[in-house]
């Protein structure tokens, strides 16, 4: 295993629990980094309750919170791509430029999903 990372190694509950922290300072860089993370979750934390009030059963909570934590893994891996492509150079490139615009049209496709998702649950 020559190719593995040096920082592999741990197993079980403590592999989890470092997992754990690591997952959480990553929540935490992009809440303090990326403002549209920020909008995202203050979205979620308004549209999540509200999902609880207004679904008409608990598949279409389901569907609705759902479709909103969607947004935020995505604008998630979009600002992972972001913050790569930024780490290896800040020169304007095609492929950066396109990785950059690609992770950018996920999140609008989780957003419209959104949309989509809500109209189904409350218009029937």
């Amino acid at each position: 295993m020559l190719d593995e990372s040096p920082f592999k190694g741990k197993t079980g509950l403590q592999r989890v629990w470092n997992a754990l922290h690591y997952s959480l300072a990553g929540l935490r860089a992009a809440y303090l980094a990326e403002d549209a993370f920020r909008q995202e979750v203050l979205l979620a934390a308004l549209l999540i309750p509200l999902a609880c009030f207004v679904a008409p059963d608990g598949v279409g909570r389901a569907l609705m919170v759902g479709s909103v934590l969607l947004v935020l893994i995505v604008e998630l891996l979009n600002s992972a791509i972001e913050a790569t492509v930024d780490r290896i150079s800040f020169d304007r490139h095609p492929l950066a430029k396109r990785a950059k615009d690609i992770g950018s049209a996920a999140v609008l496709l989780a957003l419209l999903n959104v949309l989509v998702v809500w109209a189904c649950v409350l218009l029937g």
